[in-house]
């Protein structure tokens, strides 16, 4: 890595935290210029302008979770296993989340939203490839014979990725971090519905 690319990797890291708590339109070039205790010029001229900083921010804020959750997704024998990854991991990783100001996907979705298309774009896209790899897997179960096949790909996505959002929201606002424990709980109570039954006992069949 050259000077210039490990100039701008610095830059990224040192301001990620600050638009994540702050919001893009209230971040300002002060904050930007204290953070990294680099001047305007010295960071300006590194990036076309604040938007691309922004994005690559928030991208990298985003690769801390998606890099956990990979890990741990592959690490799964089933696709039960693999999907409950999900939870298994932010039930590990959320406290560091809220810490660092909150979930990188519902803060700059909230925040961007009529302020900057180019953020918003981004954020549109990290959710329907979050949507995109849970349909994936619910299918590829439904195919395996692990789970029924009147499982719902698309809605079991949508309502995983509502109700971590979600709870990461009320934690962040409220400081309670009971939001995100019952909501994580209710990701594996929703998850615990897809496998085949094996018999009329509650026991389920996990390949």
């Amino acid at each position: 890595m050259g000077k210039a690319e490990r100039t701008k990797d610095f830059i990224i890291q040192q301001v990620a935290p600050v638009f994540n708590r702050k919001g893009y339109a209230a971040t300002s070039l002060k904050d930007l210029t204290d953070t990294t205790g680099l001047s305007k010029g010295a960071i300006y001229g590194n990036f076309a302008n604040k938007d691309e900083l922004a994005v690559l921010a928030f991208e990298h804020n985003l690769s801390f979770i998606k890099d956990r959750l990979k890990e741990n997704i592959i690490a799964g024998r089933t696709y039960l296993e693999k999907l409950l990854a999900y939870p298994n991991t932010f039930r590990i990783i959320y406290r560091q989340v809220i810490q660092s100001g909150g979930c990188p996907i519902v803060n700059t979705a909230i925040d961007s939203g009529d302020v900057n298309d180019q953020l918003q774009a981004v954020v549109r896209a990290a959710i329907d490839e979050w949507k995109r790899a849970i349909v994936s897997l619910v299918e590829e179960g439904i195919e395996s014979g692990e789970f029924a096949r009147n499982s719902n790909a698309e809605n079991t996505a949508r309502v995983l990725i509502c109700l971590v959002e979600g709870g990461y929201a009320m934690t962040r606002a409220t400081g309670d971090e009971g939001y995100m424990e019952q909501a994580l709980s209710q990701v594996e109570a929703l998850l615990m519905t897809l496998p085949k039954k094996i018999d009329n006992d509650a026991e389920w069949r996990l390949i």
